[in-house]
């Protein structure tokens, strides 16, 4: 390795033309080819082997940077190890969406015979609450980045969140045995790890209970979402009309909306249940999905506004939630509101109520028998819940066909 270090100076690698190498000292070298074109290289010894790395093309890899480059380049040598292997590793790393999908495909045929199952797990590793890291290399992942997943969900949806803890920490453990992270202390792991930072869920609100706005409040409430621009407060107001689940609406595609007949048909591997669900859809919900498709590109129905190819977060509805003061009021929690309202104000069967909020109704043998999923009859409840919202509706609403 030559001797001596920072011997050019940015003048010189400007001017410098003559095709050849100019050494700046410690390995690394400006390549000039015979067109003029310039590029930075790291070369090294180890015994007999002599071994040239590029560095990238000059002037995008200013010196300064290629004298940092060459640095990290010098401690890998010092420490025995191959700097052109290393980086060779580093490009094969897979993300952690990558890592996420083999992780799944591992445990097909083992952990997973309910699909079901296998349906929740996609749902939460997936862009509903881990897009904050799912382009992130999965070696590079640690603390700060669990943590910018689970804050904004842990006191909301506590249940949800320490699940999704739990998950990540499986994933990750299974990328250590894959060799593509280093092994050592898991970021997502709870005891001597997280639980000095994050109290524990249980303390937090009692299990399977969300906070939910009373739904007399709901109307002005989505008066104010509509005086709002923005993606968050639209992607609110269509999960309220729909009284969809926030990663069902945040991960809609357009392929799956028929707007002509005003039908949301959820495949069921986005679904809790594993099963599809078929939505019908108001008409101020249609309205909403006609504006976004005419403004908006992509396969997302509610594009995220500052990743391109990525559907909005969940954690910007909750933070759309605090800038209205609204906590704690949870997202999920308007489900509950439309259940009340459905069993206090209305007289629609309760079994059609919780069909609307894809709820199983009834044994497994009642559910064998009811093939049909009341789409029609599920519009009219729905259709009631939107002129509610709309005040365009102030007395009891009666369907006009039950249940059955």
């Amino acid at each position: 390795m030559a001797r001596g270090q920072n011997r050019l100076s940015d003048k010189q690698v400007r001017a410098t033309g003559k095709p050849g190498r100019c050494g700046d000292g410690g390995g690394l070298y400006l390549q000039v080819g015979p067109s003029g074109s310039k590029a930075w290289i790291f070369m090294w010894k180890v015994g007999t082997k002599r071994t040239a790395m590029g560095l990238g093309p000059y002037p995008e890899i200013s010196l300064a940077q290629a004298r940092e480059k060459a640095a990290e380049c010098r401690r890998l040598v010092a420490a025995g190890r191959d700097p052109l292997a290393e980086r060779r590793d580093t490009a094969a790393q897979p993300t952690f969406a990558e890592t996420v999908g083999a992780f799944l495909d591992d445990q097909r045929l083992s952990a997973w015979r309910n699909a079901k199952h296998r349906a929740q797990w996609r749902m939460t590793l997936g862009p509903a609450y881990c897009d904050r890291i799912l382009e992130k290399r999965v070696a590079d992942i640690g603390t700060a980045d669990i943590l910018a997943v689970l804050k904004p969900i842990w006191a909301s949806k506590s249940e949800t969140a320490s699940r999704l803890r739990s998950r990540i920490e499986k994933v990750l453990a299974f990328a250590e045995t894959k060799g593509w992270r280093p092994e050592g202390k898991n970021p997502a792991q709870w005891r001597n790890g997280l639980d000095t930072v994050l109290p524990p869920a249980g303390k937090l609100k009692a299990r399977g209970h969300h906070q939910a706005m009373a739904y007399a409040a709901v109307p002005s409430f989505v008066e104010r979402l509509r005086d709002l621009p923005g993606t968050s407060a639209k992607a609110l107001e269509f999960i309220i009309l729909t009284c969809t689940r926030c990663g069902e609406a945040v991960g809609a595609r357009w392929e799956e909306f028929d707007l002509d007949n005003a039908v949301w048909t959820i495949p069921g591997n986005r679904m809790k249940a594993g099963r599809p669900h078929r939505v019908p859809l108001v008409e101020r919900a249609v309205e909403l999905l006609r504006l976004f498709r005419e403004h908006h590109g992509g396969p997302y129905v509610f594009p995220s506004p500052t990743t391109a190819g990525k559907p909005i977060s969940a954690s910007s509805l909750e933070m759309l939630l605090r800038r209205l003061k609204a906590k704690p009021i949870t997202i999920h929690g308007f489900r509950s509101a439309f259940r009340d309202w459905a069993g206090d104000e209305t007289d629609f069967p309760r079994e059609l109520a919780e069909a609307a909020l894809a709820h199983a109704v009834g044994d497994a043998v009642e559910r064998a028998y009811r093939r049909s999923d009341a789409l029609e009859r599920r519009r009219r409840l729905m259709n009631a819940w939107g002129e509610y919202i709309d005040g365009t509706s102030d007395k009891k609403v009666v369907p006009l066909v039950g249940w059955r």
